[in-house]
């Protein structure tokens, strides 16, 4: 049997009886260092240089340029605006004038002379060589 006197923790040590605590010691010390020696003193701050008064993306918020806006997102703009618009496409053949949604989904035919004014794809309209739209 084992004797928990004072002649067993002298003999054996406490780590003898509780081995988990000299883990528990282990891991306090190394947080908490004894020696101050130990404990390094901390970096000093670091020195950022100030920035330059007039930055080189400084632009009015409020009046934002056009090119800038048109870039964004229809949603992401100052003022939420459309993609898409209208067009007045002159026909070649006939020069009667169709008006025609800049992202048709469908061929758009001139209805005097049956000829094909603009093409679908993904986005816009393609229109077809030859002919203004304005």
């Amino acid at each position: 049997m084992l004797r928990v006197g004072r002649s067993a923790h002298a003999a054996h040590g406490l780590w003898a009886l509780f081995p988990w605590k000299s883990l528990d010691i282990q891991f306090h010390l190394r947080l908490f260092p004894s020696s101050p020696s130990a404990l390094s003193p901390p970096p000093p701050p670091r020195l950022r240089p100030l920035p330059s008064p007039v930055l080189q993306n400084d632009i009015d918020l409020l009046n934002p340029p056009a090119e800038l806006e048109k870039l964004k997102h229809k949603k992401k703009r100052l003022v939420q605006s459309p993609n898409s618009f209208f067009m007045d496409v002159k026909c070649q053949g006939c020069f009667s004038i169709t008006t025609v949604f800049s992202h048709s989904q469908t061929v758009v035919v001139c209805p005097g002379c049956q000829t094909v004014l603009c093409q679908p794809t993904g986005g816009k309209a393609r229109l077809t060589e030859g002919y203004k739209g304005d």
